[in-house]
């Protein structure tokens, strides 16, 4: 069962630029933590830790 979550940029709001968010999926039955990756924001110009919002 494949569910849509958003990854939301963590260093953003520190920095006061806008948080770039993006879209993925992941199986709820085997992936039951949050989800953190490495993605790239256009903002900061580099690439920051994204993790899962509700």
């Amino acid at each position: 069962m494949q569910e849509v979550v958003t990854l939301e940029c963590t260093e953003a709001r520190k920095e006061g630029k806008p948080v770039s968010r993006y879209l993925t999926t992941r199986n709820k039955k085997t992936v039951t933590e949050r989800i953190e990756k490495k993605k790239y924001n256009p903002h900061l110009k580099r690439h920051t830790l994204h993790k899962e919002i509700k």
